[in-house]
């Protein structure tokens, strides 16, 4: 007795229709006639579609499937669909590559947006709209900086960082006062001790309430 095992068997090309589907449109491909493999090409459209309802949710299902027959046929059939046929090249192209970005950070606290910011604070002519967009920048440093380490900051050490990334070019009051940004997290195990304590108060209302007095007639 011979078993036939996956493991012998051609591999699906679209597994998932499964190997009935292929088996069948390798049969399409040695029918003599053409009327007899168009007419039975789109039986295996109809089932493909009911095999895979969620392509009908895709805008021109039809082109799609009988663009999988000719993929699970290898290209071999030969009907008239009504659509045309793909290139075989084209299902095998690769993406071109990304681009990656190179460029080095010098503060990864602050991120390469910061730098942008600043190199746009440099254009800016008018000299209040450019104290205003500094005023803008050093604020959101200060915020980054604390999201990042997660630890107060003093305002003089966001000053300096700012002139070091700008190369001195742009200058903020030594004296101001930025936004105070603080990170505060819950204490550790404070959120479960909550929920406890209100569980046992529930309990203990649940407890009280449906206690019965044992009184005795008289």
């Amino acid at each position: 007795m011979e078993f036939d095992y996956n493991s012998t068997r051609s591999p699906l090309i679209l597994a998932e229709y499964g190997r009935n589907v292929q088996n069948m449109v390798d049969y399409i491909c040695t029918l003599p006639t053409r009327e007899e493999r168009n007419k039975y090409a789109q039986v295996v459209i109809d089932l493909m579609g009911f095999l895979n309802p969620h392509l009908r949710d895709v805008s021109d299902f039809k082109h799609k499937l009988w663009d999988h027959l000719h993929i699970i046929s290898d290209f071999k059939i030969d009907v008239d669909s009504p659509y045309p046929v793909p290139e075989k090249e084209s299902l095998r192209s690769r993406p071109e590559i990304l681009d990656y970005p190179q460029h080095r950070i010098r503060y990864k606290h602050y991120g390469k947006t910061v730098e942008k910011l600043i190199d746009s604070a440099k254009k800016i002519e008018n000299p209040d709209s450019q104290k205003k967009m500094v005023t803008s920048i050093a604020n959101f440093m200060k915020m980054a900086y604390v999201t990042w380490n997660k630890d107060s900051v003093a305002d003089e050490t966001i000053i300096n960082d700012l002139k070091e990334l700008s190369n001195g070019e742009l200058l903020i009051d030594e004296n101001i006062s930025l936004n105070k940004v603080e990170f505060k997290t819950p204490p550790p195990g404070s959120r479960t001790r909550s929920n406890q304590s209100s569980k046992s108060n529930k309990s203990g209302k649940n407890q009280n309430g449906g206690k019965k007095r044992n009184g005795k007639r008289h």
